[in-house]
């Protein structure tokens, strides 16, 4: 590119001619570009509450540097959890992709409530956030009801729309695909309100459908959760993070629980 050079006299006009209004024009100008500056680099803090959060009921289910809150599914042992740069992280497994593995669970039990998550996967990953868990069954979805994590694109194997992510797994399929593409975070939103469930992803409610209903339970009687008589049978349970052998990470999860 060609530099253009101008005269000395030229820049001593200039600057006479500016200096009656330089300092308005500076300050306006740093004025704009500090805003801007903050807009483009600021970022919300990770893991915490805002004073409107905590005044409006939430809670903060991962402090983001311990697991405290947390435990496995009947404190099966396993070392696939942990916390890593502020998020609850599973490493996953190249060879175990069982269903049995070890799914942490919360401390507490919730009934009616309102659960937010940031999540990311890995590709080709599966996973998920389950809700109303009992421990008195092998594994977490024989009891609860789950909203489906996975990498849509490029999961090794082929999908039915049950499967994708924000599903009510094999109850009731997304009615987007609203997913981020795989690395980039997620922001998921379930809803839980005496048996009416809303599961919302990236901004987009994807599932909006009713528990205990008849028409749930004939979709239950005759779908993959027949030979599970204790399946989305709990008022009251566990919140619960899937290890299905994929790595995946968690952030900003909180819960706010609703009147009864």
């Amino acid at each position: 590119m060609k530099r253009f050079m101008l005269p000395a006299f030229c820049i001593a006009a200039m600057a006479v001619a500016s200096c009656g209004n330089s300092n308005r024009q500076n300050d306006k100008k740093d004025s704009v570009a500090i805003g801007s500056e903050n807009k483009a680099t600021t970022e919300a803090p990770v893991n915490v509450l805002t004073d409107a959060e905590k005044a409006d009921g939430w809670k903060l289910l991962f402090n983001g540097t311990s697991l405290d809150g947390w435990r496995v599914y009947k404190n099966k042992p396993t070392n696939t959890w942990g916390v890593a740069d502020g998020t609850l992280h599973c490493t996953g497994s190249e060879t175990d992709k069982s269903d049995m593995r070890g799914d942490l669970i919360t401390s507490d039990q919730f009934d009616n409530f309102e659960l937010e998550a940031d999540w990311k996967i890995a590709p080709k990953g599966n996973s998920g956030i389950l809700y109303l868990v009992t421990e008195e069954f092998d594994a977490p979805y024989m009891s609860g009801p789950e909203y489906q994590l996975i990498d849509d694109v490029n999961f090794p194997e082929k999908l039915e729309d049950w499967q994708k992510s924000g599903a009510n797994y094999a109850m009731n399929p997304p009615s987007k695909l609203a997913a981020k593409p795989v690395g980039e975070w997620n922001h998921t939103r379930i809803v839980l309100n005496k048996g009416h469930v809303e599961h919302w992803l990236n901004g987009e409610k994807v599932v909006d459908t009713e528990m205990w209903t008849d028409e749930w339970k004939k979709h239950k009687a005759t779908g993959k959760w027949k030979d599970y008589k204790g399946y989305g049978e709990a008022k009251k349970g566990h919140i619960c993070l899937q290890d299905h052998g994929s790595e995946i990470w968690f952030r900003n999860v909180k819960i706010k629980e609703l009147k009864k």
